[in-house]
């Protein structure tokens, strides 16, 4: 009977220990290795929001990088530096309500929209007083947000109402929606076509819109793709990214020939994907924490250059062009959450 208590005893303290050792990882982030591509160059701490923390969209306007907490609702301006490392003193915050996602500049008036999913509201304010200046009332769970600079409309891509809302930033307001056929996750505009393409996630698919006209005109299938969630473009070779967090693997779809021309395997649940058209590079990251380091050698030919492990649940990421710095935000429990900041080995 003695030795039975000590076995279930012994037992416990197992699972106690291993369970303590798996919330210290997911607490305690460590620093990422460099690899052959990227240098890490050290994290941008943001200010403690929830217990547990997921960061969204990042998305980088001039010397600006705004970061939406989707946990708390805020949206973090951080004033980027050249050859150094933002402190906290450069970052500042929008705070309002949970479930923000996509933050856009209108490049006229210079005003930030940012989509709330649970408001169902996409919300304009100042990022020089980072102030509400209005809310705007769109169709349900918001997420996606861009601009389009030919029409010069906000596109919001509302996830379950399977439509797109569109917002004319010279009145601040809705005129109307578009039926997209599929739950919309990420966008791209072709500037040749002035088209704007939308991942459908539920459907495997691509969708080409004509904001002009509140139409999709065409529709593809993203063979090889399980969950289309995030996109890039590569506007001189005609050709687009897409990550698949249902099977882990990075497509690329010719615009010209509306298929799918070739498949990677990168890192788990991917979610965002970005692209240096300078360098040629693809980056992608997802809820595994692995950001996938890719190649262009042509529009029709790529190769891994690196796979860097990161943090379980640092799923997002952005590029700054002008600097080719790669910066990943990290999901967070109880401490407060972080940007990873890599630059480029050429």
């Amino acid at each position: 009977m003695r030795k039975a208590i000590k076995i279930v005893l012994w037992f416990l303290l197992v699972i106690v220990v291993a369970a303590g050792a798996f919330a210290a990882w997911l607490i305690y982030p460590g620093s990422p290795q460099s690899g052959s591509s990227l240098k890490y160059e050290g994290f941008i701490p943001l200010p403690k929001g929830k217990t547990l923390t997921v960061l969204d969209y990042l998305t980088v306007s001039g010397d600006n990088l705004f970061v939406t907490d989707e946990s708390a609702g805020n949206v973090y301006k951080v004033h980027l530096r050249e050859g150094a490392l933002p402190g906290a003193a450069d970052v500042s915050t929008f705070a309002l309500e949970p479930a923000t996602h996509g933050v856009i500049i209108d490049p006229s008036s210079r005003l930030a929209y940012v989509s709330r999913s649970e408001a169902n509201t996409v919300d304009i304010f100042d990022p020089g007083t980072m102030r509400l200046v209005k809310r705007i009332p769109v169709a349900d769970d918001a997420d996606g947000i861009f601009y389009d600079p030919f029409e010069k409309i906000v596109y919001v891509a509302n996830g379950d109402a399977k439509v797109a809302t569109l917002i004319d930033p010279a009145t601040q307001a809705s005129i109307g929606t578009i039926p997209l056929g599929g739950k919309p996750e990420f966008a791209v505009i072709d500037p040749r076509t002035k088209l704007l393409y939308q991942n459908l996630e539920d459907v495997n698919t691509l969708a080409a819109v004509d904001v002009a006209k509140k139409v999709v005109v065409g529709r593809w299938p993203l063979e090889r793709c399980e969950g289309p969630s995030g996109m890039a473009i590569d506007p001189a070779d005609r050709r687009i990214f897409s990550v698949c967090s249902g099977n882990a693997t990075l497509v690329v779809f010719d615009l010209d020939a509306h298929r799918v021309i070739t498949s990677l395997p990168i890192g788990g649940g991917p979610d965002s994907v970005a692209y240096d058209s300078e360098l040629r590079r693809i980056y992608g990251t997802g809820r595994s924490g692995v950001l996938s380091v890719i190649q262009q050698d042509t529009a029709d030919s790529y190769h891994a250059l690196d796979s860097i492990h990161l943090h379980f649940g640092a799923h997002t990421l952005a590029v700054d062009p002008a600097t080719h710095r790669v910066y990943v935000g990290y999901a967070s429990l109880v401490v407060p959450a972080r940007l990873a900041v890599f630059s480029v080995n050429r």
